[in-house]
């Protein structure tokens, strides 16, 4: 899923364009222990609270693509036999009244979660009449198609601290009373996916609040399907492909290049209002290296790594290899921190065969907040 069909679904959930009749819930122990299970219909809720309970579930389709949205791709043997797709789909068919089927769902996101607090398992069931683009842009029109999906969050439940609070009416300061606050969802995910605004049973959406955590156990358990490499983890490996490849060849400005080449990606396709995700592919990278003279067979190894831990037609997102916002050099010693815009600023020179790290300096000097003057 893109990111515009990503926002068309969050903004179903507003009291005023929901088709979601009711809310499904299991409460757990921060010991895998269920509490309660409970059933709510949305219809007689106050409005506050049916804001407040859409806004939560909003939430779990928040976040970056690549990083806290990350799509799910179940094998087609899974769909066609497995018994994972086949309770969503039950579930899905069944408008979430099945209700063997939802205790069945619960008990495989228990066993593959843990938080070390009590949560809320919360699942609802939407119908979108999804209306034409064109029919859309002009704010009307018949619907071409219903897209019917689950969208099941798993929310942590803290006990409140006793606040002390001023009574206006008494005058007087007492303490809070403590109570139980359902939190942001740490986990979550939509099915079918809402692929080219039409329904997907091959993919689904995961949200995880962490971007260093792919949920594998909770990705098998739930969709049979093997969990993509997490944000954090990519950029680590990629990290570890360039340094292992490129060895001593690995200098500043190689690393200057790869960051501004990146940099310039995300920010060129941020201004052109492109909804579709950005994607790097392996021959991007390539013409980095070879542009900043990396050998041929220096960037072959790197073609290697990149095929083995990736795979050879792997489309990456460029804000998981490397951090626009941040350019930084760390010595054992020292840490500089550098606008990233700024990176030309900063060389390396061996002089009298010592290392320096450079960094080119003019009038604003200060250390420790005071102005220095940089002498001759």
């Amino acid at each position: 899923m893109n990111q515009k069909e990503v926002s068309e679904i969050r903004r179903r959930f507003r009291p005023d364009r929901s088709n979601i009749t009711k809310v499904y819930g299991c409460y757990v122990s921060d010991t895998g222990e269920v509490l309660s299970q409970f059933s709510q219909s949305v219809g007689l809720m106050l409005d506050d609270e049916k804001e407040k309970l859409l806004g939560a579930m909003k939430r779990t389709l928040a976040g970056t693509q690549g990083k806290n949205l990350l799509d799910i791709s179940i094998p087609t043997q899974e769909v066609a036999q497995g018994e994972n797709h086949a309770l969503l789909e039950k579930l899905r068919q069944s408008g979430l009244e099945d209700e063997e089927a939802r205790n069945q769902l619960c008990e495989k996101i228990i066993a593959s979660v843990s938080l070390e607090t009590n949560y809320l398992i919360l699942m609802t069931l939407d119908r979108y009449d999804v209306p034409s683009r064109s029919r859309d842009l002009m704010g009307g029109g018949e619907s071409d198609q219903v897209y019917t999906y689950l969208l099941v969050s798993v929310l942590p439940v803290k006990l409140t601290k006793s606040n002390l609070c001023f009574h206006v009416r008494e005058g007087e300061l007492h303490n809070g009373k403590t109570d139980w606050a359902v939190g942001a969802p740490e986990l979550g995910f939509l099915y079918p996916a809402f692929d080219n605004r039409a329904t997907n049973l091959y993919g689904a959406l995961l949200y995880t609040r962490s971007i260093t955590d792919n949920h594998e156990d909770f990705i098998q358990s739930v969709f049979g399907a093997q969990p993509p490499m997490a944000a954090a983890e990519q950029r680590e490996s990629f990290q570890a492909i360039l340094g292992s490849s490129l060895e001593k060849d690995l200098s500043l400005q190689v690393v200057k290049a790869v960051h501004a080449q990146l940099s310039d990606l995300i920010e060129e396709h941020k201004q052109s209002g492109d909804k579709e995700n950005l994607v790097i592919s392996k021959p991007e990278v390539n013409h980095v290296l070879k542009t900043c003279g990396i050998s041929e067979e220096r960037v072959a190894a790197f073609d290697a790594g990149f095929d083995e831990t990736f795979g050879a037609h792997a489309d990456l997102s460029p804000s998981n290899l490397m951090d626009p916002r941040r350019f930084e050099v760390h010595t054992p010693d020292v840490k500089i921190q550098v606008a990233p815009d700024k990176r030309d600023l900063v060389e390396t020179r061996v002089l009298g065969g010592a290392k320096y790290i450079l960094i080119r300096a003019e009038d604003g000097v200060e250390v420790n907040g005071l102005p220095v003057e940089i002498q001759p």
